[in-house]
């Protein structure tokens, strides 16, 4: 009791001392943050993230020394308020790199500060979750890097300057630039549909049945196609007066819409992870210098064309609706303006019955590139423009089905009983009451009616509405989920006083539950893992205009490898695509279009509180009815502002079903959220008592060659964690795009557009490529999600662990086959009965082979499911999951028999050693101990004498952790002896070496290599290699051999068949494969870098087209690649379609003794230690050279 009192004590002390600071410390007044010395703290005014902060002298007017000290809970969070950007340590590791500025946010953990007194009212500051201060290394001089180190603390005063705050907030005259006005005569939101006529139209349209085509439904008009487009840099420019009727735009160009002007040649794209592209001070649109807005201020696009209104819609209400405009537009039926809308992705629809006339109308739509929702609209994605989505018109009666809810709740939590309900919203557009009875139909997936429900239409005034509670239930439901998504019909039609129907619409309706309970999420009472992706909106040719069939692809791309959740980074897609993620089954995390990256102080701006409240309803309405959505997520990367409080309280009042996710703020969400941390960090924060899910929202960022150890990731998720439910990886395709004019096979990332700002190839990390190709990253993703798991029990007797990791499917719903391979070659065949193995059971199954097992040969067994029966996504046949077993130990290679071996001839010339016998040649030039010359009947198989030399080189985005560029290297003088033994059957060399790679730190690289040369032509090579400290430029150590052209066809016994690396390969399995070099490219990446590799390799040849080559057999760990060009070239040719302009005639030929994983550092962590390249440990590989004749 006595601790007790002594802890509350001393908790009491530490908030006193806290509030004694605040009161001192006022946070609306600018600091200057004084050394001993009196230098300041200074960030040059820069606004870029990992900008360093210097001591500088003290100068009146540097903005970059004037420092905000904001409390936040129990610390400070200290930012520059020009730049928005604060103290951070971010990158720092420890005390390895300077103190950063970084995105101001005050939840961000990495900006929060404890400011304790010392002497003469002076501070130490210190990181909260550390013992590091600021304070610097070398001496107190102007210019000196500030870190955050551990040792005695630097004093620090704060001195008050008379300097104002700049304004939080600034609104111009025009809507565009006032946040306070995103709509002026905007329908509210409401669910997806389109009316009918009739039910039996409805019925017999493509529509129902898959709702992302096309209704043909009369009372429908796409407006889709060309209009008549100009396009200005600045509002200045833009034809004020072009919605006038007497404005003559025949002169005009036409544009397609949907589509994104700056795919067809008007404007830049800008791609900008984070920066705003235009100067940041909200809600204004200003240009900022250097910035690509300097020039194309804000530009400006006006569309017009003609519509014909059908004489039958005479006596209807009429609405337009847009799918999605970027950012925001001004609209005019006839002459009139109707209205103004922001939200690029929301829906936006307005009801024009007045402006309207029978038969032919105009319509014009001025659009503006940025608007003040562009604040707030800041994703990490190429920022372009216009009419992306759909536009078309409905007619409805003048009693209309506004909006309605479906839902379903399960009878005291049993699954045998729902009841159904329906929330309906009545509303009369006319002096008189035109329907009698709103009528719901449910069908079963069947087509059978499962039920009807009918209700009365009360008295409802002239533009009035009114809510209507309907429910029935339904006994033994078929529910929806991903794996079995079964989808009910539901038709919502009113009807006359005669009782004919007046409109009729339907919505898809799946039954299903969820709940949060046992730290995880259940779906129909099954605990699932959301194995998931993110997925921007996007396609090279045409940008956000995604077209319907890309859209299809990418979701069965998904589903035929085990992908069940999609995020919709970070914003909501197109209605379509929820219709198919309903169809096909996936999982949704659906997310309001909101992302304020550059400036996370947005969040806590009242004045935008309206605006946040927004994104979040009309996602909320539009998607409600969707049994796919499974989590409303409040936005992306928005700071940690009160605004996302009053959102998640606004989200639950109008969805109490579905739990709310914002990574940003978890006190803001149901479940816990993080972004990209390495697996320690994980499983640290898993561990932590608490009742929440734990969600990874970004994970395994896969930019270019890349993720790693995706295996350990879900390795503690799926087998160790306590609250875990899942991850999305980053991302799903790579936002490559085409210039206008250029081939279509050409993509380009930021800063080739001239672009200003941009973030380079930041956008290209995609599991998929942007034409959607089969990557060897998404054939991981593939096995590593699949939902079958495999264990050996015995496998000398065939048995095996067989696990259902399924949620709701029995895995008799697959055929089971196997295979026996000897050495890489399927000797033996099988296939097993059914195995009705349910959800989450285990079973031993025995694999009959009766194959012997010989240890002078090499076994595996391979186990396949696949389907018996075609889905929606996939033929029969199709492989779901998958295993290989080894089945005995490698055989050793064997030793050379000396006994039938002749004599070789050593010849000792100068400055060459040559060593031959028949048709054996092999030369080696004795100053460099290099290998130039090695024949087989006469046939040279070096490249211009570049036989076997070290190779310390490569290059992928996840390297970006350090010096990515080739240095030009040096042998230092080796040392060369030979031996000839005492047979005169072999010869051996040794070459001892010290290679220097001139890096702005150069670094010493220890290597040597034997060669034991038998006169029969085989050649063993010994290799070794040291990496030395402070080398992190030296992610491989192996040795290159250059070829000549002729050596094209590639065949290889070992991983494959598809790119591996040691921390991405548990998706490829041991066999025989063939290529050719030219084909080790075809798995190239959009921002070209290291490709290719093959681990575990066994053996190898390059031959030509007389079969005729070079056999390479590794003695232990091995992996190659052979390319025509060097991995240098590559990384400095920057795009894979400028490969042909660095392709050689020769081949490059990597042997590797070992290579550091991929990782995922690009936005993330290095790769595990165990598949780094170890500092200061001897490593060796041995193989052998011989012809294959």
């Amino acid at each position: 009791m006595r601790n007790k009192r002594i802890s509350i004590l001393l908790c009491a002390l530490l908030l006193g001392q806290i509030s004694s600071f605040a009161q001192e410390i006022k946070d609306n007044v600018l600091y200057k943050i004084v050394s001993p010395s009196g230098l300041v703290l200074d960030n040059r005014e820069s606004a870029n993230n990992l900008t360093n902060i210097y001591l500088a002298k003290d100068e009146k007017n540097n903005k970059g020394q004037l420092w905000r000290l904001v409390p936040y809970k129990d610390c400070y969070v200290i930012y520059n308020p020009f730049t928005i950007k604060s103290l951070d340590i971010v990158n720092t590791d420890g005390d390895k790199h300077p103190l950063n500025i970084w995105d101001y946010s005050r939840a961000n953990e990495n900006q929060h500060w404890i400011l304790s007194r010392l002497e003469n009212g002076r501070f130490s500051i210190q990181h909260k979750n550390s013992d590091r201060v600021i304070s610097f290394k070398d001496k107190e001089v102007s210019g000196t890097l500030i870190y955050t180190i551990s040792k005695a603390p630097t004093s620090w005063k704060l001195v008050p300057t008379s300097t104002k705050l700049p304004p939080e907030n600034a609104r111009g005259k025009r809507e565009w630039e006032n946040e306070q006005i995103f709509a002026i005569n905007k329908e509210e939101g409401h669910n997806t549909y389109i009316p009918f006529p009739s039910i039996e139209s409805l019925k017999n349209d493509q529509y129902f049945t898959r709702p992302w085509l096309t209704p043909t439904s009369s009372y429908y008009q796409s407006l889709n196609g060309n209009w008549k487009f100009n396009w200005a840099r600045k509002p200045s420019e833009r034809p004020t007066d072009f919605y006038k009727a007497n404005y003559d735009v025949s002169a005009w160009k036409e544009i397609p819409v949907p589509s994104n002007w700056e795919m067809l040649g008007y404007g830049t794209p800008i791609y900008s992870n984070v920066n705003y592209p235009f100067k940041n001070f909200p809600s204004m649109i200003l240009p900022q210098k250097g910035f690509t807005n300097e020039i194309e201020e804000n530009p400006v696009g006006s569309y017009r064309r003609n519509f014909t209104i059908p004489f039958d819609w005479d006596g209807k209400e009429i609405f337009l609706h847009f799918d999605g405009v970027y950012s925001g537009f001004y609209l005019w039926i006839n002459g009139n303006k109707v209205g103004y809308s922001q939200g690029a992705n929301n829906d936006a629809e307005f009801n024009i019955t007045r402006y309207i006339k029978p038969g032919k109308n105009t319509i014009a739509v001025e659009v503006y590139r940025w608007t003040d929702g562009s604040y707030i609209e800041d994703q990490d994605m190429f920022r372009l423009s216009g009419i992306h989505r759909d536009v078309y018109l409905y007619a409805t009666p003048k009693t209309h089905v506004r909006d309605y809810t479906l839902t379903s709740q399960f009878k005291d939590g049993h699954l045998d009983e729902a009841t159904f309900k329906v929330n309906a919203i009545v509303r009369n557009y006319g002096d008189k009451k035109t329907a009698a009875t709103l009528e719901i139909l449910l069908l079963d997936p069947s087509g059978k009616t499962a039920a009807t429900l009918v209700q009365k239409i009360g008295d409802i005034k002239n533009g009035k509405e009114e809510n209507y509670a309907l429910q029935t239930t339904i006994q033994n439901p078929i529910l929806w989920s991903a794996e079995y998504p079964n989808l009910y019909s539901t038709i919502v039609t009113l009807k006359d006083y005669n009782g004919n129907v007046t409109e009729a619409m339907s919505t898809k309706f799946g039954f299903r539950k969820i709940e949060i309970k046992n730290k995880r999420v259940y779906i129909n009472d099954e605990q699932v893992f959301f194995k998931g992706t993110n997925r921007h909106d996007i396609h090279p040719q045409y940008g956000k205009a995604v077209p319907e069939e890309t859209m299809l692809k990418d979701i069965v791309l998904m589903k035929q490898h085990n992908i069940n959740t999609v995020r919709t980074s970070h914003y909501p897609n197109s209605p379509k695509m929820y219709a198919m993620y309903d169809y096909y089954g996936l999982y949704v995390m659906d997310e309001a279009d909101l992302e304020n990256h550059g400036n996370h102080s947005i969040s806590d701006f009242k004045s935008w509180l309206p605006a946040f409240l927004d994104r979040i309803t009309r996602v909320i309405q539009r998607d409600k009815n969707h049994p796919s959505v499974i989590f409303w997520s409040l936005g992306n990367e928005g700071g940690a502002g009160v605004n996302f409080d009053e959102m998640y309280k606004r989200a639950k009042e109008l969805d109490p079903t579905r739990p709310i996710h914002y990574e940003g703020k978890n006190d803001a969400a149901d479940i816990d959220s993080h972004m990209y941390p390495d697996i320690p960090r994980m499983s640290r924060f898993d561990q932590e008592k608490s009742d929440k899910p734990y969600f990874l929202c970004e994970y395994a960022h896969s930019m270019g060659n890349a993720p790693g150890n995706l295996a350990e990731y879900w390795d503690y998720i799926e087998n160790k964690s306590q609250r875990m439910i899942g991850a999305c990886i980053w991302d799903w395709v790579d936002q490559g795009i085409n210039k206008f004019g250029k081939p279509e096979n050409h993509y380009y990332y930021g800063g080739d557009f001239g672009d200003r700002p941009n973030d380079l190839d930041f956008c290209c990390n995609g599991l998929t490529t942007p034409d959607r190709r089969e990557t060897a990253k998404l054939k991981e993703v593939k096995k590593v999600y699949q939902y079958v798991k495999f264990r050996p029990i015995a496998l000398s007797g065939g048995k095996v662990e067989i696990e259902n990791k399924y949620d709701f499917t029995n895995l008799n719903e697959f055929n089971i086959t196997w295979e026996i391979l000897r050495n890489g070659t399927k000797i033996e065949t099988g296939e097993l009965d059914d195995l009705n193995l349910a959800p989450n059971e285990k079973s031993v199954v025995t694999f009959p082979y009766k194959t012997k097992i010989e240890n002078n040969n090499e076994h595996f067994l391979n186990i396949y499911f696949s389907l018996k029966k075609d889905t929606q996504w996939a033929q029969s046949g199709h492989v779901i999951a998958n295993e290989q077993f080894a089945l005995n130990m490698r055989p050793a290679v064997s030793m050379i028999d000396l006994s039938s071996l002749g004599n070789l001839d050593v010849k000792d010339q100068g400055n060459r050693l040559t060593i031959e016998n028949g048709n054996f040649k092999c030369i080696f030039n004795k100053t460099t101990g290099t290998m130039i010359s090695l024949q087989y009947d006469d046939k040279e198989m070096i490249y211009e004498n570049k036989g076997f030399a070290l190779n310390w080189y490569r290059s992928v985005g996840n390297d970006k952790f350090t010096d990515q560029n080739y240095y030009e290297t040096i042998c230092n003088q080796p040392i060369f002896t030979y031996k000839t033994d005492s047979s005169k059957k072999f010869v051996t060399l040794l070459t001892d070496a010290q290679v220097v790679i001139n890096a702005k730190q150069p670094v010493t690289i220890p290597y040597g290599i034997k060669y034991t040369i038998y006169s029969n032509g085989t050649i063993d090579i010994d290799a070794n290699f040291i990496k030395p400290d402070n080398a992190e430029i030296i992610r491989r150590l192996g040795l290159q051999l250059i070829l000549p052209n002729e050596y094209e066809t590639v065949c290889w016994y070992g991983y494959g068949p598809h790119e591996n690396y040691c921390d991405r390969m548990v998706s490829a399995s041991v066999g025989l494969y063939k290529t050719t070099v030219t084909d080790m490219a075809s798995e190239h990446y959009v921002r070209a870098q290291s490709m290719g590799n093959r681990e575990g390799i066994r053996w190898l040849t390059l031959t030509n087209h007389e079969n005729k080559g070079l056999k390479i057999t590794a003695k232990n760990q091995m992996a190659f690649s052979a390319l025509h060009f060097t991995d240098a070239e590559l990384w400095n040719a920057k795009h894979d379609f400028k490969l042909g302009q660095i392709t050689k005639p020769e081949i490059y030929l990597n042997l590797d003794c070992i290579q550091q994983g991929l990782g995922n550092a690009t936005c993330g962590p290095l790769p595990l230690d165990k598949y780094m390249i170890p500092v200061n440990v001897p490593l060796s590989y041995s193989f052998r050279i011989e012809p294959v004749k």
